[in-house]
Formats: structure tokens, C-alpha cells, sequence
């Protein structure tokens, strides 16, 4: 039966593209997904599938149903994360096929029934969980039905039969009598399976009582019978390489211990478990032949089809629970709606940055905005003052993008877009990556590599590109980039210091985006208008008394 997905839609001719792990931290994704989670394997995966992008508008709006889902029924997560906590091991999202070999023991064996046996216990709630009828995603009801149709196949009925059948059997072997033959120097030279028992021994010190009855000759039996009947399976050291050798320097040093287990390390015997294992899934090989070909025959069945669900219902449980937690301290979200067509290609509404907004004590105060892409807003060059908010808008478009891809509900109060196939970032470099180009030499080569990569459905978002050298050669590089960028149509926002390349915007198809300020005073809001360099900067100098006129008064 083919697997089912809550994340990836079965659509024909989808492609994802991953984002670099310098744009997850340029983006803050990192930061963002350690406030779902505490642990490190969901934030790996949670990080994992926000940058992993598709431009396909149906994936987006697949997720987005399903997040609102789960977001609206408290009581449908509850139930998925208590059965997750329960089964420990699809928390560590084990999806990888593992043979069950021959070199596979009873006691590995067993462990992989009872994995069987978790699987049947996960589908069986999961059936329970999706019976709320509130549920109106596509991806969802199709999980309702695809879980009905596999309770109901006679394969898994024949499955969750047999795996009982199995169970029951090897949970009846409570104990094991083996029997060892040994030489005139008490050293084992052959053994064999005496029974197996469906009840464990009362008495732990078998070992010591075989000591003592060496001691006292007049304990020893005349002979091999047991009750009357002992069938002998004989085991020599090609069966269970090394198990003769470590039995025989035991027995003859019984008296110093009473089980395997606790022999000095220094006796020969701390091997001992590891050998017993194979000397029993020998013994009992009937029982461990039937549990291969049991676990052989459904293994695959079970991890196809349920386990890969299990990190897809914890990426949308943690951002479900974050989403809460957020709105509860008056942080506006809403679900974001995909184009398909038509010339705008997002229009935001009320949008902010989440990363700032987690941090603030009172989020609600945080500074709002809009923004569009469209035709004629296709290249941004955003300008302002130093510290008055262009990394931060710059880095909230990106994540507005990553949210809406991954389903998630955005931090803004309305947000349409046409999906990116990938978004890119080109922020300042750590000063060790630089030392063979020199800064700006790294800056270009980036820059020429990101270029590259983009198409016209890519999101490119430029933080202080080519800044890192005088203002005359920062200029000339920045205008040819941003004429490129303007006639490839990459949806570009340039954040930059240089406000005569935001002066002659016009010039190369592009717009001057503005944070706006009050005087002196950094409204964090942002605006399509010409740059305000000389305006503010002329704020400043009177604020502080250094105009001509200011100066020269106090001389007079």
C-alpha cells in the first residue's frame, strides 16, 4: 500500500529546492524553531522542512489547511502527542528500513516486535484521533481514509493476527535450562538445550549451588537423566564462537560468584551476554526463524506507511502550540492565501518580524507595515537610518515567505503571494571567510553565484551588498547588479546605506523603499518614496548643533 503525506501532496511534476543553511540563519529560522521545542532532533526537523521550498501554490495551500486543522482541534493534538509520548521509538522518527538479518538475535528480535507492535497500536489511534468531524482539510480526510482503508485491508488484519500469535509465544519464554559437559579440568566442551521453560527460576545463585555441589562429592548425580527426560542439542564452538571458552573459565570460577553477570572484568567473562544471546537464539531457533520471517514479511508495511506521519504531526503539533502561545500575548496571525495568477505577487498587510517580536516584553507594541510586490514593485532598494529597522523588515519578508510555504499561520493581519521556488539571502560575512578574496571580492562572487541560482519565482533579499568598500566602487557594482536583478524580475528587497543608488531607482526599473523617521525620531515604518539620506541627516546635525549656521553663531 503507498505511503501518505500531511506535508507533500501527491501532485505530478513538484520539485523542492533547499535553502542554504547561511539563509536559515540569515532568516532566523534556527532561533525561531528552539522556541517550539526543546529538543534538538524536532528542531533539526522542523528546520528541515520550512527550507525545503516549492514554488507550487497547491503544496502551500495543502499545508496551510491542514496547520488550521490542527490549530483549531486542541483536543484531536492531545490525543496524537500522547500517543507519540507513549511510543518512545517514533520520537526519534526512525523511517530507515533495518534487515532483520540472520545475524539478528532472539532478544534483537523480540525488540523489533514490540516496534511491530507499537506501529498497530499507532494506527489504531490515529483511526481514533481523525474521527472528529470537524476536520475539513484535504489532507486530513484523505489521512482519515487512507487509515480506515489500511485497518481494514486483510493484510494488516493478517498482520496485527500474527504479530498477537508471535507475542504471545516469545512472551512465554520465561527461562532457559542449559546443560554443559565438561573434561577432567572442569572446562565446558560441549553444551545444549536442556528445556525451555514457560516460568523463570526461583533461586539466581544456580552457579554457587553448582560450586558447592563440586565441593561436597557426595552431592553429585550418578548420571544425566532430568525427571526422566532431556532432549541434548549440541552446540560447539563453530555454533557459538568463544561461548566454550568463556563458560569453561566460569564454572571453574563459581565459587567466587553467583552469575554471569557479576564475574570481575578482568575474568574473560564480561562477553558473556553477547555470546548467551547467540547461544539461545541458536537453541531456540524455531522461534527465532518464525520471528524473522514474521517481522520480515510486515516490517516494511509498517514503516512505509506510519512512521514517516510521526515527524509530519510534530512539525504542525509544535507550530499549532507556538501559534497559541503567541496570540495569546495579542501577536496578530493570520492564514496566508496563495496567487496563482494576475500581476501581484504578494501583497502584506500589518506584517512584522517574529524573531523581534518573541523577544519584546510587550510584543504587542511592535511596528507593523505593508508591502507589495508587483509589477511595477518588483526591485526594492531600501534606505534609512543606521538602526531604524531595514534588517529587520528585510529578514520579516523572508520569513513571511517561509511560514506561508510551510503552512503556517503568518505574523501579519492579512498576506497573499505567489509561492518562491527559493528563497536566497546575501548578508554581511563573518570576516574569516573573507581572508583570501578580501570582503568585497567574497561579496561579488556571492552575489554572481545567488544571481546564478534565482529565477523570476525567487525571493532574493540583500542586506548591505557591496557596502564593503569605498562609496564609488560600492555604487558602480550596486547599479549593474540592481539593473540585472530588474530585468531578470527576481523579487528583490536591497537593503543599503547607499542613498544615491535609491535616488536613481527610476533609472534601473527598480523602487526606493523609505523607513520612514519623525524628525529625528525612527518610526520603524516603511514606505514607497524617494530617500531621505540628506532630510535626515540634516535632523541629526541640527539636533546635535553642528549645522554651518549653528557653528559659525558661536563664534560671533
Amino acid at each position: 500500500m503507498k505511503g501518505y503525506s500531511i506535508l507533500y501532496p501527491d501532485i505530478d511534476g513538484v520539485t523542492y529546492k533547499q535553502m542554504s543553511n547561511v539563509t536559515i540563519h540569515d532568516l532566523a529560522i534556527d532561533q525561531i524553531c528552539q522556541e517550539l521545542t526543546r529538543e534538538p532532533k524536532e528542531q533539526m526537523l522542523i528546520t528541515g522542512i520550512l527550507s525545503k521550498v516549492t514554488s507550487e501554490p497547491k503544496v502551500a495551500s495543502y499545508r496551510q489547511e491542514v496547520f488550521a486543522d490542527i490549530l483549531a482541534l486542541p483536543g484531536m493534538r492531545k490525543q496524537m502527542m500522547e500517543l507519540l509520548d507513549r511510543i518512545s521509538f517514533l520520537k526519534d522518527f526512525a523511517t530507515v528500513k533495518r534487515d532483520n538479518s540472520e545475524r539478528m538475535g532472539l532478544w534483537d528480535l523480540l525488540h523489533r516486535l514490540d516496534e511491530i507492535n507499537n506501529y498497530i497500536t499507532c494506527v489504531e489511534a490515529m483511526q481514533e484521533a481523525l474521527k472528529d468531524s470537524n476536520i475539513k482539510s484535504e489532507g486530513l480526510t484523505g489521512l482519515r481514509e487512507y487509515i480506515a482503508e489500511l485497518y481494514n485491508d486483510t493484510y494488516f488484519a493478517r498482520m496485527k493476527e500474527d504479530i498477537s500469535k508471535i507475542t504471545l509465544e516469545a512472551s512465554q519464554v520465561q527461562s532457559i535450562t542449559i546443560g554443559v559437559n565438561l573434561n577432567s579440568r572442569g572446562e565446558a566442551t560441549a553444551m545444549g538445550l536442556v528445556s525451555v521453560n514457560s516460568k523463570p527460576f526461583k533461586n539466581s545463585g544456580i552457579l554457587t549451588n553448582f560450586s558447592d555441589a563440586l565441593k561436597s562429592g557426595n552431592k553429585l548425580k550418578g548420571d544425566t537423566e532430568w525427571n526422566g527426560d532431556m532432549h541434548y542439542q549440541l552446540l560447539d564452538k563453530e555454533t557459538a564462537p568463544g561461548f566454550g571458552e568463556v563458560m569453561g573459565t566460569a564454572l571453574i570460577r563459581g565459587s567466587a560468584m553467583t552469575t554471569l553477570v557479576n564475574v570481575p572484568a578482568d575474568d574473560g567473562a564480561e562477553a558473556s551476554p553477547f555470546y548467551l544471546d547467540k547461544l539461545i537464539s541458536k537453541m531456540v531457533d524455531q522461534l527465532v526463524k518464525r520471528l524473522r520471517e514474521t517481522l520480515n514479511k510486515y516490517v516494511n508495511v509498517a514503516i512505509i506507511n506510519i512512521s514517516k506521519l510521526v515527524p509530519e504531526f510534530v512539525y504542525y503539533i509544535r507550530f499549532a502550540e507556538f501559534v497559541e502561545r503567541c496570540m495569546a500575548k495579542n501577536m496578530p496571525f493570520c492564514t496566508a492565501k496563495t496567487i496563482t495568477g494576475g500581476e501581484c505577487q504578494m501583497r502584506a498587510k500589518g506584517f512584522y518580524n517574529l524573531k523581534l517580536a518573541i523577544k519584546m516584553e510587550r510584543p504587542e507594541d511592535i511596528v507593523c507595515n505593508d508591502l507589495d510586490f508587483d509589477k511595477e514593485h518588483t526591485v526594492y532598494i531600501l534606505t534609512g537610518a543606521n538602526r531604524g529597522g531595514k534588517t529587520t523588515l528585510t529578514q520579516a519578508v523572508g520569513l513571511l515567505f517561509a511560514l506561508a510555504q510551510g503552512g503556517i499561520y503568518v505574523p501579519a493581519t492579512s498576506f497573499e503571494f505567489l509561492p518562491a521556488d527559493c528563497i536566497y539571502t546575501h548578508f554581511p560575512a563573518d570576516e574569516d571567510k573573507t581572508l583570501d578574496l578580501g570582503r568585497l571580492g567574497e561579496e561579488c562572487v556571492r552575489f554572481k553565484e545567488l544571481y546564478g541560482s534565482c529565477t523570476d519565482k525567487s525571493l532574493l533579499l540583500l542586506n548591505e551588498t557591496f557596502s564593503t568598500t569605498s562609496f564609488e566602487e560600492g555604487y558602480y557594482i550596486a547599479r549593474d547588479s540592481v539593473k540585472a536583478l530588474s530585468q531578470k524580475g527576481i523579487r528583490t528587497i536591497y537593503n543599503t546605506h547607499m542613498h544615491k543608488l535609491a535616488s536613481d531607482a527610476d533609472e534601473m526599473k527598480a523602487s526606493s523603499l523609505v523607513m520612514k523617521n519623525e524628525g529625528s525620531k525612527r518610526s520603524f515604518k516603511v514606505e514607497v518614496a524617494p530617500p531621505e539620506g540628506m532630510s535626515y541627516a540634516r535632523d541629526i546635525a541640527q539636533k546635535y548643533g553642528v549645522t554651518y549656521e549653528m557653528l559659525t553663531e558661536q563664534e560671533v
